[in-house]
């Protein structure tokens, strides 16, 4: 299973801004996507976090500057971006097993999804680690959260967080698109 990494992607004081506007921001539980979207605490206890539209702009700068190195490792010709995600998963919070690129008539753009990224914002937590689950026969990689790392993998792949056991743990999520989708 191929993972982008990027480590320090974001430096301890990006890092930090980020957390502060998400403290500042409004919170919402997250959604998860199926048939429809909805929220459903037996598959996905997060929160959703709203921050303001410098913070949102400053985040997407610095992913569409990274965009031609993930698509060179992941050897795909990448275009556009969704729109960054902020997630707070408290103690207790995860995110079961689940594919972010998906055919659903409530968000059509899911089926558009080629490389999912997931960038850590803070590592003073215990669990909430980002487990990938191959479809063959490989073992599952598990990624430890990294204050400042970049993850970008294939969005088709099933992945989940595990539960997060004693604090906070603060993330963005990206969806980047390919040619063609």
């Amino acid at each position: 299973m191929r993972v982008f990494v990027a480590e320090r992607f974001f430096d301890a004081d990006t890092c930090g801004l980020v957390r502060a506007a998400m403290d500042r921001g409004t919170v919402e539980a997250a959604e998860i996507l199926d048939s429809g979207i909805r929220i459903e605490t037996a598959v996905r206890r997060a929160a959703s976090v709203e921050v303001d539209e410098s913070v949102i702009a400053s985040v997407e700068s610095a992913i569409d500057g990274c965009r031609d190195r993930i698509a060179a490792f992941h050897a795909r010709a990448l275009t556009s971006r969704e729109g960054v995600s902020f997630l707070r998963y408290p103690s207790g919070g995860f995110y079961r097993p689940h594919r972010d690129r998906a055919t659903v008539a409530a968000w059509p753009d899911a089926a558009r999804r080629q490389i999912a990224v997931v960038i850590f914002l803070n590592d003073d937590f215990r669990g909430g680690e980002l487990r990938l689950l191959p479809d063959d026969n490989q073992p599952a990689t598990t990624i430890t959260p990294r204050a400042g790392t970049l993850i970008a993998f294939d969005a088709g792949t099933l992945h989940e967080v595990l539960p997060v056991d004693g604090g906070t743990c603060d993330t963005i999520v990206e969806w980047i698109y390919g040619e063609g989708s």
